[in-house]
Order: C-alpha cells, then sequence, then structure tokens
C-alpha cells in the first residue's frame, strides 16, 4: 500500500509569501534608506559630491556616538533627556578648565568625569530612589544647563590652547577626526551589546525586570551603569563639539537629545524595552542626517525643518508600537 503526498498550491505560496514578508521587514530600514539615499543622489543637486557626503558624516557624528549609548537606555526601558544639557556644559567646563590650568587632558579628564557624575545622578535617582526617568532626566536637564549658563557667565568661553582644536578638526585619511571616534563607537558599543554580559543583561532588563531580577541580573546595578557611560560618552560629544566650534557655548545642543532618541528609535530600538541592535541604529542615524543635509541643500526654512523631524520621529514611534503589538498577538 502507497501513501502519495500532494503539494497544495496555497500553502506553498502562503509559506513563501510569509519568507518574502519576513525578509522585507528585517531588511525594511536598510532598503527604505538605500531608496532615499538614490532618491537624493538623483534629484538633490551637490547631494552625491565627495565634500557633501563628508559633511554629512560629520554632521551626524556627534549624534552617532550618543546613539550608541542611547540605544541601552532604551532598551532598558529608560530614556535620558539630559544628554543635550551635558554636550553643553561639559564643552564649557572642558574650555574653562584648560584656560585655568593650560592642559588639554585635564580639560578633557574632567569634563569626562563631570558627564559620568551626571549619568551617575541620574541612574541613581531612577534605579535605587524608583524615581521616573522622565522627571529625573528633565530635572537635570535643566539644572545641568543652568550650570552651563552660570559657569560661563551666558558667553562663550574661547579656548586659548589652540591645540585643542585639533580633537575635532584633524583629518586622518581625508575622513575628519569626530567620523573616525564615531565609527569606534559603533563598533564598541555593538560588540558590547551582542557580545558581553553587559548587553545581555541591559536586554534582559528592558524585556522583563522582574524575571531578570529572579535569574540573578543586578537591575539597579545595570541601569546605573547605563546612564553613567550614557554621561560620559554625551561629555565626549561635547569635548568634540568645543573642539570643532573653538569654543564651549552653553547654548549648545539644543533639541539634541529629540534628534538622538529619533535616531534609536527610527533604528528599531524598541521603546518598550529589550529590542535594539548597532545596525539599526546606524542606519537610522543615517536617515536623520541624509533628511537634514537634504533640507539643508533645498533652502528648505527651519521651521519646516522641524515639522520634517517631528513628522520622523511620530511615525518611528508608531511603527515601533505595531511592531509591539503584532509580538504580542
Amino acid at each position: 500500500m502507497t501513501t502519495t503526498t500532494q503539494n497544495v498550491p496555497g500553502k506553498t505560496m502562503a509559506k513563501s509569501k510569509t519568507g518574502i514578508i519576513k525578509y522585507l521587514d528585517e531588511y525594511s530600514l536598510i532598503l527604505i534608506f538605500l531608496a532615499l539615499f538614490a532618491l537624493l543622489s538623483f534629484s538633490v543637486e551637490y547631494f552625491f559630491s565627495l565634500d557633501n557626503m563628508i559633511g554629512l558624516a560629520l554632521s551626524v557624528s556627534q549624534i552617532g556616538m550618543v546613539a550608541c549609548t542611547m540605544m541601552f537606555c532604551l532598551a532598558s526601558r529608560d530614556f535620558d533627556l539630559s544628554i543635550g544639557s551635558t554636550v553643553a556644559f561639559a564643552g564649557v567646563l572642558c574650555a574653562m578648565v584648560i584656560n585655568q590650568t593650560g592642559s588639554i587632558v585635564t580639560g578633557v579628564a574632567v569634563s569626562l568625569l563631570a558627564g559620568a557624575a551626571i549619568g551617575f545622578i541620574n541612574g541613581v535617582v531612577i534605579a535605587k530612589l524608583r524615581v521616573n526617568a522622565l522627571i529625573t532626566t528633565l530635572a537635570t536637564m535643566e539644572m545641568v544647563r543652568g550650570m552651563a549658563f552660570i559657569a560661563s557667565g551666558g558667553q562663550a568661553v574661547g579656548v586659548s590652547n589652540t591645540a585643542f582644536f585639533t580633537i575635532g578638526n584633524t583629518m586622518i585619511l581625508g575622513i575628519p577626526s569626530p567620523v573616525w571616534i564615531t565609527i569606534v563607537c559603533f563598533v564598541v558599543f555593538g560588540i558590547m551589546l551582542n557580545k558581553t554580559v553587559y548587553g545581555r543583561n541591559t536586554l534582559a532588563v528592558g524585556g522583563n525586570p522582574s524575571a531578570s531580577r529572579l535569574a540573578g541580573v543586578s537591575v539597579e546595578r545595570t541601569r546605573i551603569y547605563i546612564f553613567l557611560i550614557q554621561g560620559a560618552i554625551a561629555a565626549l560629544a561635547g569635548i568634540i563639539l568645543a573642539s570643532r566650534i573653538t569654543s564651549g557655548q552653553p547654548n549648545s545642543a539644543q533639541g539634541f537629545e529629540l534628534n538622538v532618541i529619533s535616531a534609536c528609535v527610527l533604528g528599531g530600538v524598541s521603546l518598550m524595552g529589550g529590542r535594539a541592535t548597532i545596525s539599526g541604529v546606524i542606519v537610522g542615524v543615517l536617515i536623520m542626517g541624509t533628511v537634514q543635509n537634504a533640507m539643508n541643500l533645498l533652502n528648505i526654512d527651519a521651521f519646516y525643518q522641524y515639522l520634517v523631524r517631528g513628522g520622523i520621529l511620530l511615525t518611528a514611534v508608531l511603527i515601533d508600537q505595531l511592531k509591539q503589538r503584532e509580538e504580542n498577538d
């Protein structure tokens, strides 16, 4: 007795279709960026020029390096609104210390420590005292920005040692040094996310804090480390920015935190925690920078640019919510 089997066309097509949809969903962000890049290359004059490509990479360098640490913050179900103020304060502090001591190393070290201290305070208040991250980082955002204005007297602080300017303005193999620093951040934090206990604990805490605690993960310590590193990298971005513009400016990096969060969410980092990829963050940063660069080349009014950036953020959040609902269903 023989048994015959028949292929059911409907099931085969459904299976094939599901595979295609899954593939498109997995690589949708990269495909969107490639399509956008190609469209702008053909439609916007000077967009694909070498000078503009270098300028584009430089313009997103600060956002890119801080997005690496914001990725961990969002993946753990937190966020940090104080990073823009930390960038400004670190730049002002670095300029003031260099002017007082004449030492670039001392200025950079003090600023990095100050950024780490701000992040540590955020982490302790959020993790240990259980204060909401929105309220905590909103408060420190105002306080740190205030400290930047008080320390500088509300004025830009020029740097007396011109050697400091080489940090943010050196060209290495034809590429500005801030871009190389950002690439190093992408590599280092990508490895940390995928290959270390710290990265696994971050995703675990974001996915299910209670289960992580039962599994032996120190949830509070992990969250404090996340904010501490976040503050240090924000300070690094502030130091590089001060070097690029040759002064520490207390009013710099306003709205910076929204650009960083937008890039991360656009790159697939879930606001509900537990999901993040460094490749997604890189593409998210590039999409944000590419759109901004194209609008500048087209001389689009700054008022309309606010609308576009807000629309991108809202779209990214809606996509994140839809994905979350699909996973829950």
